[in-house]
């Protein structure tokens, strides 16, 4: 039996290894700009879309029909 190897991050750690590999994907494969291009546009998008709505039109208590779904008081 081989014994296992993990790798154990949190917080900061992981943001700083996630940011490292999108840079380098950015750098060794040309084609994943487009792909990231689109990907965090759409995400922009939609972000902007949901905080204006939320802003301008937000859930009040008469929209939501079950307040209390599992019976709870």
């Amino acid at each position: 039996m081989r014994p296992q190897i993990t790798f154990r991050m949190k917080g900061t750690t992981g943001l700083l290894v996630a940011a490292v590999i999108i840079v380098a994907l950015l750098i060794w494969f040309p084609g994943y700009w487009l792909f990231f291009a689109v990907s965090v546009g759409l995400g922009v998008v939609i972000a902007l879309m949901l905080f204006l709505r939320n802003k301008y039109f937000p859930v009040s208590d008469k929209d939501v029909e079950n307040k209390h779904p599992l019976g709870l008081e």
